[in-house]
């Protein structure tokens, strides 16, 4: 496979370190919104 080997390492773990922060956050705000639900 040609095109991995030329696909930049940085830029795929740069990707890959936003996908995890991004699915963190998101879990965050969504454990924020359930306990505020919960709270009323």
């Amino acid at each position: 496979m040609d095109e991995e080997r030329n696909f930049p390492r940085g830029l795929a773990i740069r990707l890959f370190a936003y996908l995890v922060a991004g699915h963190v956050l998101a879990g965050f705000l969504y454990l924020l919104f359930e306990a505020g639900a919960q709270g009323r």
